[in-house]
């Protein structure tokens, strides 16, 4: 039998999913650190928070390419946006699989920023497009390399990624950062799954595009409900373009009718209801972040997410704590970072499985660090 070259022929597990499975065999207890599951995590649901699944309107399929009125209307009203301007998915993956499709043929580019999310390579692969990287450097806080995304722009590139804040780098683009990206005339793909948790205020550009800017954002982290599978797509920019961009999307989306009836019914109660989840999501990675800041180890600087990161001098840092002290973290090569020596930390661990991972990973310091 022969498989598409889209899919990587490597599917061994890394020695760091080895290492867990032997331990999980032994029945061992283990501290995870990863978790970003918010209803794994312990945050707690509103009563009948979800009952507005059980609308009667979900019983009538009505097929509407970007989805139904009454939920786009939603979305436009909570997040400021012309109801004509948004479309409907399923996931966050999805709308990046249709603006891969709109925008590139087999073998085109997208620019991905690094480090960022590992799975760009693997949507972009599956719908046979390029991946190629642009640099964030760390300078007291971090920053996006324009030299290298100028670099790395060619004939066949498509389309800029950007992810705001980026995961799990937790920055978001400043204002001069927005208007450089702009200048390049190339149309913007815009994560922004975790806006809704900075850290502090954060200046950013509110401009209006001069390039076609797609916002990305969904359920999964606005109401922390990952399982509801409903996101969508805000388009802004120049009418024109904007407008042509949209008419072959809906062919896409059209082909595809893909979000269901009950939760964009349920869509504006959902929202509604948000604030409650969020306090609590906000609250959570607050006072996670601030008891790792008070303890000896490097936490570099984060403006907004899920996440922190750790830098340690030893460059397998993750393997030996699984080994030696049950402790999971994700080490920051899964995130494609240039240099070793970093853990990615989930502030969304409940705080008692956090703080003693925490301990355990300052026994990696040197003696005089501890």
């Amino acid at each position: 039998m022969k498989f598409s070259r889209r899919i990587d022929a490597e599917l061994r597990p890394n020695a760091l999913t080895l290492l867990l499975e032997e331990k999980k065999r032994r029945q061992e207890a283990i501290l995870d650190l990863t978790e970003s599951n918010p209803t794994r995590a312990g945050i707690a649901y509103p009563p009948g928070f979800l009952n507005a699944l059980s609308d009667p309107r979900a019983l009538h399929y009505e097929p509407e390419p970007f989805g139904l009125l009454s939920a786009r209307e939603t979305v436009a009203r909570e997040f400021g946006a012309p109801y004509n301007r948004v479309v409907l998915t399923a996931s966050t993956s999805e709308a990046y699989s249709w603006l891969f499709k709109l925008f590139c043929d087999p073998g085109d580019e997208v620019l991905i920023p690094r480090p960022s999310y590992p799975l760009f390579d693997y949507l972009a692969a599956l719908e046979g497009v390029s991946v190629k990287t642009y640099g964030l450097f760390y300078d007291h806080g971090w920053f996006v390399d324009i030299h290298t995304l100028q670099q790395a722009i060619s004939v066949r590139t498509r389309a800029i990624v950007v992810v705001n804040p980026n995961n799990p780098t937790g920055n978001f683009l400043k204002a001069r950062e927005w208007d450089a990206l702009t200048d390049f005339g190339l149309p913007i793909v815009s994560d922004e799954v975790f806006r809704d948790y900075a850290f502090a205020l954060v200046e950013q550009s509110t401009a209006a595009p001069r390039v076609p800017v797609f916002r990305l954002n969904g359920l999964s982290k606005t109401v922390g409900l990952p399982q509801m599978k409903l996101a969508w797509i805000i388009a802004e920019g120049p009418d024109l373009l904007v407008d042509s961009a949209l008419a072959r999307l809906e062919i896409i989306a059209d082909t595809y009718l893909s979000v269901g009836t009950p939760v964009q019914c349920a869509a504006a109660s959902l929202l509604a209801l948000r604030a409650a989840v969020q306090q609590q999501i906000r609250a959570r990675t607050s006072a996670n972040l601030d008891f790792l800041r008070a303890t000896p180890l490097r936490v570099l600087d984060v403006e907004g997410g899920w996440y922190a990161i750790v830098s340690l001098p030893e460059a397998d840092a993750s393997l030996r704590l699984l080994r030696d002290y049950n402790v999971l973290v994700q080490p920051a090569y899964f995130y494609d970072f240039e240099q070793s020596g970093f853990l990615v930390l989930s502030l969304l661990t409940l705080p008692e499985t956090f703080r003693e991972g925490v301990r355990r990973i300052q026994n990696l310091l040197p003696p005089m660090a501890q």
